[in-house]
């Protein structure tokens, strides 16, 4: 893990699982990022950050909030083809890693790994994906957050926990 660079985030904002560091072009966002709790919030600069900040405040409020927001997706063929799996999975419903790799003709590794690297979580609902049994296993994102009890957090924000 490298140690983490604030600055290198456009804005950084509270959310129901802490703060997140977002990064975007004037257009279009690029990246959500899972941040310790004691980051320091970074007020949104442009009319695109204050429109995630607010459709991310809107969630945190009602689940069944629909995110409305311009991205891109960097990632091989497969990652953006497990992405936009994702992206469909309904509030209220679960998926399972297999599945996806089923329909995708992949595995069950290659999916979760896709899931890791999702750059939108939260707006591309990577924890909506489960393993066979249980939640899945997890691992610390490049900042050294800890995966695990955010997915939970935000599965019990949807009910489905």
């Amino acid at each position: 893990m490298h140690p983490i660079v604030y600055d290198e985030y456009d804005a950084i904002v509270p959310s129901l699982i802490g703060p997140l560091g977002i990064c975007a072009t004037s257009e279009l966002l690029t990246l959500i990022d899972f941040l310790p709790a004691d980051a320091p919030l970074r007020e949104p600069g442009t009319p695109l950050l204050r429109e995630v900040e607010r459709q991310l405040k809107a969630y945190g409020a009602d689940p069944a909030f629909r995110f409305d927001l311009p991205y891109r997706l960097q990632g091989t063929s497969h990652q953006r083809a497990v992405w936009e799996r994702i992206a469909a999975i309904p509030l209220g419903e679960l998926v399972r890693y297999a599945e996806i790799a089923w329909q995708l003709g992949s595995s069950a590794r290659a999916v979760g790994s896709a899931c890791g690297r999702n750059p939108l979580p939260i707006v591309i609902p990577c924890h909506r994906v489960v393993a066979k049994q249980g939640l899945g296993g997890f691992n610390a994102n490049r900042n050294g957050v800890d995966w695990g009890p955010l997915k939970y957090t935000l599965l019990v924000h949807e009910g489905v926990l």
